[in-house]
């Protein structure tokens, strides 16, 4: 079962930091579908939070057809969050804890990591945002128009 963890300087709201939560472990594989998630009474204890947090938060994992609510029963995984396979994660995973042990040996310290990293992810979107604006345009559109 996911155990939730607040993170109250993030700038981020609560409820919004358990879907990602969520998210995040359907993602990784630690949650799979039939799996229940901790009643919001417990996560009120465990956090001290508001149930309506809780609750919202659930609700949002609901309408993405994430979760289900069964009364008297508890909110259980429907299904995954799509994307890469478990297998190609662990990879990834074994490949980033790599680069980052060589990034802390070569001095950089954990928000140099963070920036750098966001820094990358932005040029990334940016990247696959402006491929797929040139193919929206077709062939012969783009870069060349106006060139004479």
């Amino acid at each position: 079962m996911i155990e939730f963890h607040l993170d109250r300087g993030s700038g981020v709201s609560t409820y919004l930091q358990l879907v990602h939560q969520v998210k995040q472990a359907l993602r990784l594989g630690t949650l799979r579908p039939g799996d229940q998630l901790p009643t919001a009474r417990e996560v009120v204890e465990s956090l001290a939070i508001n149930p309506n947090t809780v609750l919202k938060a659930y609700r949002e994992l609901e309408r993405d057809g994430l979760v289900e609510g069964r009364p008297g029963m508890g909110t259980f995984v429907l299904q995954s969050v799509t994307g890469a396979t478990l297998v190609a994660h662990t990879r990834l995973r074994r490949d980033l804890e790599r680069w980052v042990r060589e990034a802390r040996e070569a001095g950089l310290d954990q928000e140099d990591l963070r920036a750098l990293v966001t820094v990358v992810l932005a040029d990334s979107q940016k990247a696959d945002s402006q491929k797929a604006d040139s193919q929206k345009a077709g062939p012969g559109k783009g870069a060349k128009e106006g060139a004479a």
